[in-house]
């Protein structure tokens, strides 16, 4: 995909038409309180583009934040949200500001220059990452499936709540170690898929688990048009449908990631494919499920391709 249009169903700017005391009322985002409820006199005002990122700072900053999570329904598509007045206006508010970057929340970069609020920390995962398009301009934004990444952006949250609250950086930053931990032990559980599996050949509906599926030493063989045309909401050919499905059918994969938040007909015919052919279907998605923090549904993911391999 090429950047900044990482997707060509996301971006539209929304009805950003202002701030009024009227937009109290407007639909937003998912406001979530720190783990023990701290007060919004008390807590720092956070704003994530989703719920992943917004999870992350509530496992660093604990009862001294006040996050809002504008996309946390695993059934929105993310790359169709339209930010809406309520969201700048949380905004406007916001001490520290965590978007993904690469061209994936645009919209929260320009809501927030249009929220007027300059002083906000922005934490962006992608810059985090240091990971920049290839010679060909292909870049895969999906930073949070990439867990060194995770461990880098632990530590700069810490740093960015530290900025709002210093007496309490020591705290953030303790949470975050623990936190990096947690990720570093993930880590070592892909090493051992990586120790078993390498070489082995996948297929994904998508780009978004790719830097899992790599961490864990597996190939994937899904021609880039038939991804990519999933990705940016686009018909695929019926070539490249023939050779994705030749895939499952002759068995030359041994597993299918699937993006439950963008399934189409075109995706469907792919995991029936998979079904009739004995080829597990392992299934993401690119926003927390319900009941799930980030660590617990990534050990979900590692443990779910663990056992499509296993088979």
């Amino acid at each position: 995909m090429q950047v900044p249009h990482a997707r060509s169903r996301a971006r539209s700017p929304g009805a950003v038409i202002g701030v009024a005391v009227a937009l109290a009322v407007g639909c937003g985002g998912v406001t979530e309180a720190g783990p023990t409820g701290a007060s919004s006199a008390e807590a720092i005002p956070v704003v994530a583009s989703t719920n992943v990122y917004g999870d992350v700072v509530r496992q660093i900053g604990g009862d001294r934040v006040r996050v809002v999570s504008f996309i946390s329904d695993p059934a929105q598509d993310p790359h169709s949200y339209e930010g809406s007045t309520r969201n700048q206006l949380q905004l406007a508010e916001a001490a520290v500001v965590v978007e993904n970057g690469g061209g994936y929340d645009d919209f929260v970069g320009r809501m927030l220059r249009g929220s007027g609020n300059s002083s906000a920390q922005v934490v962006n995962a992608v810059q985090v990452s240091g990971k920049s398009p290839d010679a060909a301009g292909e870049f895969n934004e999906h930073v949070w499936y990439d867990l060194p990444t995770m461990v880098g952006l632990g530590d700069r949250i810490a740093d960015a709540l530290a900025e709002a609250a210093p007496a309490d950086g020591a705290a953030f930053r303790k949470n975050a170690q623990v936190f990096e931990e947690k990720v570093t032990a993930l880590q070592e559980r892909t090493d051992q898929i990586n120790a078993r599996h390498a070489g082995t050949a996948v297929a994904v509906t998508e780009p978004v688990p790719l830097y899992l599926t790599e961490a864990c030493g597996l190939v994937n063989k899904t021609p880039a048009d038939f991804s990519e045309a999933i990705e940016e909401g686009d018909d695929v050919s019926p070539r490249s449908l023939r050779a994705t499905i030749a895939l499952l059918t002759g068995k030359r994969v041994q597993a299918l990631v699937s993006n439950e938040q963008t399934a189409g007909p075109q995706t469907e015919k792919v995991e029936k494919a998979a079904a009739d052919n004995g080829v597990p279907v392992v299934p993401v998605t690119e926003t927390l499920p319900e009941g799930k923090d980030y660590i617990g549904w990534m050990a979900s993911n590692v443990d779910a391709l663990a056992r499509a391999l296993d088979r």
